[in-house]
C-alpha cells in the first residue's frame, strides 16, 4: 500500500492540517509507505520558494524529512488566492499527479478540505484513469478518498458572500468528487448525513472521528503540570478552567473571559486562555488585563499543551462552529470534562452530562457560569465525567483509526 494525504498547507496547530499530516505519520507507523502532498506553505509562510520548485522541471519537490513537520513531504508549486479567503491552490496539479503516479505509484490518495483545487483536480485525474481503463488502456488502479472536514455554510460564522460561495462550491464540485471517490471520510455521523444529502453514496461513507495522536496521548500521560503552574504563577491548589485554541472570533474566547468575570473574587479558580493570537487577541487581552484570575499565554509548545491538559479541572469552548474539536478530544483523554457550546460536531463528540456539559449556544455565558459552578461544587460528578471522557477518547487513537481505514482500502483494491 502506498498512500498520499493531500492538503493545501502544512501546520503545527490547525485541525484539518493536523489530521492530514497524522494520516501520513500513523500510516508509516503501521507499515504503509505514505507521503504528505502539500503546497510550498507552512502556516501561511513558504518553506521553499516557488522558484526552487519550478527549477526541478516538474513543479514539485520530494523532501524525505520536511523541516516544518518532520515527515516525507511532496511540496507542489502553488500560490495564495485572494478569493476564496484563507486558501492556497496548486499549479498544474493533474500533471503533477501523473508524474507522481509514474515515480511512486499511489494506491490510495486522500484529499482534505473544500474550496480549493486539490480535491477537484484529483477527482478529475481519478475519473480520467477510470475512463482510460474502461477503454482498454493499462492503468495502475488508484483509490480516492475525500475528507471535507465539513462545516455547514452557517450565517453565524460566514458573511453572505462567503456563505453563498461555499454553497456554490458544494453544488458544483462535490458531485464530481463523490463520483471519483471510493471513500467519503467523515468526522461525525452528522457530517455523514450532510454528505449523503449532498449526493454521496451511503456505501462510501467511512467514519474517522478526528483522531487522537498516539504520541501526544503518551505525552499527556507522562506530563508533570507543576512547571506550567510555576511559569504562569497559578497556585498549586487552584483549579484551572482552560481554553486552548486560536484567539479568534470563530472560537469565541471573549465569551470565556466573560465567564471568568463571574469568578474574579475567588482565589481558587483561574482561567487560562492559551493559543495563537488571532483576530480577537487585542479585545481578549484588554478584558483579561482587568481580571486577576485570567492568564493569557499565547501559543504553547506541545509539551506545554500536555502540561496544561494535565493541570486542568475543566476545558471550556464556546466556539461558533466546530467540525469536530481535536483539542476537546485531547482534554477528554486527559480526563478533563468539557463545557461546550455544542455546535455541530461537538454535540456528538462531547456527550451532554456524560463527558461534559452542552450550553445553549456560543453566547450562553450564564449557562457556562452555572456549569462551572456545578462542577466546582460537585467533585463526584466531575470525577464521573472525567472517567467517561477519558474512556471515550481512548477509542479514538489515531493509529487504531488508520488501521481500520487502510484495511478497508486494501479490501477495495483486492
Amino acid at each position: 500500500m502506498k498512500l498520499a494525504s493531500i492538503m493545501y498547507q502544512s501546520s503545527l496547530s490547525k485541525g484539518q492540517e493536523l489530521v492530514a499530516e497524522r494520516m501520513v505519520k500513523c500510516a508509516r507507523r503501521i507499515g504503509v509507505e505514505a507521503w504528505y502532498i502539500t503546497s510550498i506553505y507552512h502556516d501561511g509562510q513558504p518553506v521553499v520558494s516557488e522558484r526552487e520548485v519550478e527549477l526541478t522541471g516538474r513543479n514539485y519537490m520530494l523532501i524525505q524529512d520536511d523541516p516544518a513537520i518532520k515527515l516525507p513531504v511532496i511540496r507542489v508549486a502553488s500560490y495564495k488566492t485572494t478569493w476564496p479567503p484563507r486558501r492556497i491552490v496548486f499549479r498544474d496539479f493533474v500533471t503533477v499527479l501523473n508524474n507522481l503516479d509514474k515515480e511512486i505509484g499511489f494506491d490510495l490518495v486522500i484529499t482534505h478540505s473544500t474550496l480549493w483545487n486539490g480535491p477537484e483536480e484529483t477527482a478529475r485525474w481519478i475519473l480520467w484513469k477510470k475512463l482510460m481503463k474502461s477503454l482498454g488502456e493499462r492503468v495502475r488502479p488508484t483509490l480516492m478518498g475525500h475528507m471535507s472536514h465539513y462545516q455547514p455554510p452557517d450565517p453565524l460564522r460566514y458573511s453572505l458572500i462567503e456563505r453563498t460561495y461555499r454553497m456554490a462550491w458544494n453544488a458544483t464540485s462535490m458531485p464530481s468528487i463523490f463520483k471519483a471517490s471510493s471513500l467519503i471520510i467523515v468526522l461525525t455521523p452528522m457530517e455523514a448525513e450532510e454528505m449523503i444529502t449532498l449526493g454521496a453514496s451511503p456505501d462510501s461513507i467511512h467514519l474517522f472521528p478526528g483522531g487522537l495522536d498516539d504520541d501526544f496521548a503518551e505525552m499527556v500521560d507522562r506530563s508533570d503540570p507543576r512547571p506550567f503552574r510555576e511559569k504562569y504563577g497559578i497556585p498549586e491548589d487552584a483549579r484551572i478552567i482552560a481554553y486552548l485554541g486560536t484567539v479568534e472570533y470563530r472560537k469565541n474566547p471573549l465569551a470565556v473571559v466573560r465567564v471568568a468575570r463571574f469568578f474574579k473574587e475567588r482565589g481558587d479558580v483561574f482561567f487560562v486562555i492559551a493559543g495563537r493570537p488571532g483576530d480577537q487577541w487585542e479585545e481578549v487581552s484588554k478584558v483579561a488585563r482587568k481580571l486577576g484570575n485570567v492568564v493569557l499565554t499565547g501559543e504553547l509548545t506541545e509539551a506545554e499543551k500536555a502540561m496544561l491538559i494535565k493541570a486542568s479541572y475543566l476545558n471550556i469552548i464556546m466556539s461558533r462552529m466546530e467540525a469536530f474539536g481535536l483539542t476537546q478530544l485531547e482534554f477528554m483523554y486527559g480526563g478533563v470534562p468539557v463545557i461546550t457550546s455544542g455546535v455541530y460536531g461537538q454535540k456528538w463528540l462531547v456527550r451532554n452530562n456524560v463527558d461534559g456539559v452542552h450550553l445553549a449556544g456560543p453566547e450562553d455565558v450564564d449557562g457556562a457560569v452555572r456549569a462551572v459552578e456545578l462542577l466546582l461544587k460537585d467533585e463526584g460528578l466531575r470525577r464521573e465525567m472525567s472517567k467517561n471522557a477519558r474512556e471515550r477518547a481512548r477509542g479514538f487513537l489515531f493509529t487504531k483509526l488508520m488501521r481500520e481505514l487502510v484495511s478497508r482500502a486494501e479490501a477495495m483494491l483486492k
